[in-house]
């Protein structure tokens, strides 16, 4: 049996019917308690979410973050945050090139030479923006029950790359499409540690996680263990019927820089509050990191490690990043003033119905940043990205 993730078929977040009002209040009565509920209806263990706006910051969760006790999910706790690592990974790429150690037009092979198979000269800046035509990723599982019973298989990032590259031409001369690639990201990473001389996780400490006191963010590599989670996550691995399995621990060096990282929904909002506010990057470089392909993803743009779409409520644009992981899907996006900011995923990603996808961007995500539950949303075609490690 093949790994089929659901795809969300909806009108993401430019479909939305009017009656949204701007100011969700930090407060227990807060709207998006009831979207948390909206992801557990459909379908998931848990949900859970923290929301930033004038007044404050609204923590909250939905459903169990542990089938075997009960307990709620705590949005206080560790998730594994996918793909939105890329961003972070991003940032750091983007500070070498402030500090002269880089340039976004390098070819890639004058760092490292001889680790992409290629002729055609790849650059970091078409690695940052999926422009590169690098293969995806390496197919890591046949069938479901393989995200079970291979959880412990450790890669090295070069294997991953040589993997997913070997014998594989690229999906189109570089700079010509847009093809996300888990893989370019994965090359990244080590562009970093030769450029730097140090582990890319060594680099994420001292530039980003210690300057903006990330307390409870890590990039881990291969450390299966989550400790004090939000919530355990779960996937239905063995058929509709069986038992959800427990894949909480999970040894993720199989997406290393395309998505390891541990955090919080706190330390998320704090990270993207300090990049959006140019606390990390010169003002050109963010401004380049913003320079979206438009509707790279769906309705999405993708800009260099970042995600940008137009609000759906008539304000500022919304920037962040999403990720897939089994366990773990999170959305982190953010209004371009800062004035709202959204955190939020639930425990359940690959085989989570579609319903709690839909939920969890148009209900959650859409509330926290536009202050109040959307009326409706109209059905477009449009499809939720999926960002996670590659699935047969």
């Amino acid at each position: 049996m093949g790994i089929k993730r659901a795809g969300v078929v909806v009108g993401v977040v430019v479909a939305l019917v009017a009656g949204a009002a701007p100011g969700v209040r930090a407060s227990a009565d807060s709207p998006v308690r009831d979207a948390l509920a909206r992801v557990v209806e459909a379908g998931v263990p848990g949900s859970y979410a923290a929301v930033v706006d004038g007044t404050g910051t609204w923590r909250g969760s939905a459903g169990v973050g542990d089938v075997r006790t009960g307990r709620a999910p705590d949005p206080r706790g560790r998730i594994r945050v996918a793909s939105v690592t890329k961003t972070f990974v991003a940032a750091v790429v983007l500070q070498l090139v402030g500090e002269g150690r880089l340039r976004l037009d390098d070819p890639v092979a004058d760092h490292l030479p001889g680790l992409l198979p290629y002729a055609e000269p790849i650059t970091v800046r078409q690695l940052l923006g999926h422009t590169s035509g690098v293969p995806r990723d390496i197919t890591h599982w046949q069938t479901l029950e393989e995200v079970d019973t291979r959880r412990s298989e450790a890669f090295e990032p070069r294997r991953l790359v040589r993997l997913a590259t070997d014998g594989v031409p690229l999906l189109f001369p570089p700079g010509t499409g847009f093809s996300y690639s888990n893989t370019g990201y994965t090359v990244l990473g080590l562009l970093v540690e030769r450029v730097t001389g140090r582990p890319l996780a060594a680099e994420l400490e001292r530039r980003v996680f210690g300057p903006l006191h990330l307390r409870d963010t890590s990039f881990p590599s291969y450390q299966p263990f989550l400790p004090f989670p939000a919530a355990h996550g779960y996937e239905r691995l063995y058929g509709e019927q069986a038992p959800l399995t427990d894949v909480t621990t999970y040894v993720w060096s199989r997406v290393w820089a395309s998505g390891n990282l541990v955090s919080t929904p706190d330390d998320l909002n704090r990270f993207f509050r300090a990049l959006l506010g140019g606390r990390l990057l010169r003002a050109d470089l963010l401004a380049q990191m913003k320079d979206v392909r438009p509707g790279a993803l769906g309705p999405f743009g993708y800009g260099l490690g970042l995600m940008g779409v137009t609000s759906p409520c008539g304000g500022p644009d919304w920037w962040g990043h999403a990720g897939d992981v089994p366990g773990y899907n999170t959305w982190s996006l953010h209004t371009a003033d800062l004035a709202r900011q959204v955190s939020a995923g639930m425990n359940q990603d690959i085989t989570a119905p579609v319903a709690a996808h839909q939920h969890m961007l148009l209900s959650v995500v859409t509330t926290g940043l536009c202050g109040a539950a959307p009326a409706a949303a109209v059905a477009t075609g449009e499809r939720v990205p999926y960002l996670g490690p590659a699935l047969p």
